[in-house]
């Protein structure tokens, strides 16, 4: 028992919770190996859900109101990372942009520790490109060229790892 809380007996706890600069990012799509110029990336975010509500008041009180769940929102799926040249992933986004064809894959990002084995999951389902950029080309910056894609899906989970 930690605090007021039950830890369930498959649950661990860790001195030193995971850092989050070792991760990798699969896309998998029809059981492809995942390509391995496409699984590093510098940075990934938007791993986020949320519960949108209504509010209802109850007839005659103006006081009370009660707050009922109406449906999961997601933020899209960023990853950033130094560009690559000749990148499977980069064809596919170039493709979805210019035709508007669409091949929504799962995309399962891993967190690793630091022997490089996985400590915690995230599975993004039926995932689709909706935005590409790259950072500004500028001649007074000697700076990496970084791509940022950004993907929106239909629902994420945690996996259990």
């Amino acid at each position: 028992m930690v605090g007021s809380f039950i830890v369930p007996p498959e649950t661990t706890l860790t001195e030193n919770p995971p850092l989050g600069f070792h991760f990798m990012v699969n896309f998998l799509v029809g059981g492809v190996v995942p390509n391995l110029l496409d699984i590093r990336f510098q940075k990934v975010s938007g791993i986020s859900a949320e519960i949108e509500t209504t509010d209802i008041r109850e007839g005659g009180e103006n006081i009370f109101r009660h707050r009922l769940p109406n449906y999961v929102t997601y933020n899209n799926l960023i990853l950033e990372r130094g560009m690559v040249i000749g990148s499977p992933l980069n064809v596919e986004f170039n493709v979805a942009m210019s035709t508007m064809e669409f091949a929504p894959s799962n995309v399962l990002v891993i967190l690793l520790n630091a022997d490089s084995i996985p400590v915690a999951g995230w599975l993004f389902q039926r995932a689709y490109p909706v935005k590409w950029s790259i950072s500004d080309l500028d001649a007074n910056n000697n700076a990496i060229v970084i791509d940022t894609m950004e993907l929106a899906y239909a629902r994420f989970q945690s996996l259990r790892i």
